[in-house]
């Protein structure tokens, strides 16, 4: 009957949770470069999620009267700056990890953890910059097309990852990309090779941010603020769109159609996350929520395949 009441009524809530499950699908896109194509788990996600807001806001409040400036005040430019910024901190990482051979879990943190103080600074030592009085990408669709801000922001996510996506699959396919993608696979055998693998590392490290980064920016302008604390616990989120796709889509073969499950699986997550908080769940316990979906979903098919595996030992003693 819970569930069945917090079903009734949430039509409005529905649709902002599909719009931000979009949103927050270019970033998961980013974490499957890292997570599933090279099997790193980049902790500097959660900080250049922020950091795309924070150039984002910043760029847009600017009121200063330069030719640059005025340019950048686009919402469409500033997304793209936004993304050049997640981009220079996917470098950062890429360096500690690939020229001074620092353990990619250390480079992330280390990374993550600067940019912190970065974002402070960007925004002049504001927590968080509101983007109430000014143009974004979703205000002007919405007094454009006469759109609500949830329908906006899903016209505007779905726009941009469907754009996102064929890049990264006509990527994926081209000699440099196929050699991402093998470093993940086989680092040793594409090395004999003659790739560079620290190269693609470095390749894909910015590629991911960049795209972290640009959803950050997104979603920045979708709930009209910037906030230095908005990619906390953007990780986990992304590890577990990126299982919850793999679980209901686990048949797809096709690349194109995996990088859409994963973007699919994040809009999956929020509409559940919003099923749960309009069932009365405390908001503070969501990032444990998220946190026992991806350890369940990672344990599961271990502990399967261990059961099949005693199974299989038990019938054969018997026989």
């Amino acid at each position: 009957m819970n569930i069945l009441n917090a079903l009734q009524g949430m039509g409005p809530a529905m649709l902002d949770a599909v719009g931000q499950g979009v949103l927050w699908g270019i970033m998961v896109l980013g974490v499957y470069i890292t997570y599933k194509l090279l099997d790193i788990a980049d902790l500097t996600v959660d900080g250049s999620f922020a950091l795309g807001g924070c150039v984002c806001a910043m760029l847009i409040l600017n009121k200063s009267m330069h030719p640059v400036a005025v340019f950048l005040r686009n919402p469409v430019a500033a997304l793209v700056v936004a993304t050049l910024a997640g981009m220079a901190a996917g470098f950062v990482t890429g360096i500690l990890h690939t020229v001074f051979e620092i353990p990619s879990i250390l480079a992330g943190i280390l990374t993550q953890i600067s940019l912190w103080s970065i974002n402070l600074w960007i925004m002049g030592n504001k927590s968080n910059l509101p983007l109430l009085k000014v143009d974004t990408m979703v205000s002007r669709l919405s007094g454009t097309a006469g759109l609500s801000q949830a329908q906006s922001s899903q016209v505007i996510g779905i726009v941009v990852a469907v754009i996102v996506v064929a890049i990264l699959y006509w990527f994926f396919g081209t000699e440099i990309g196929s050699a991402l993608r093998a470093t993940g696979n086989n680092e040793d055998m594409i090395r004999a090779l003659g790739v560079n693998t620290k190269f693609t590392k470095l390749l894909a490290l910015m590629l991911s941010n960049g795209l972290v980064g640009m959803s950050g920016a997104l979603v920045c302008q979708s709930q009209k603020y910037a906030d230095i604390q908005m990619g906390t616990g953007a990780i986990v989120i992304g590890l577990a769109a990126i299982v919850i796709g793999e679980v209901l889509f686990g048949w797809f073969r096709n690349f194109a159609c995996k990088l859409a499950a994963a973007v699919i699986g994040s809009v999956i997550y929020f509409v559940i996350r919003a099923i749960v908080l309009q069932m009365g769940l405390n908001p503070n316990y969501m990032k444990l929520l998220s946190a026992v979906i991806v350890a369940l979903a990672l344990c599961v098919p271990v502990a399967a395949a261990k059961w099949k595996a005693h199974q299989a030992y038990s019938e054969g003693g018997e026989n």
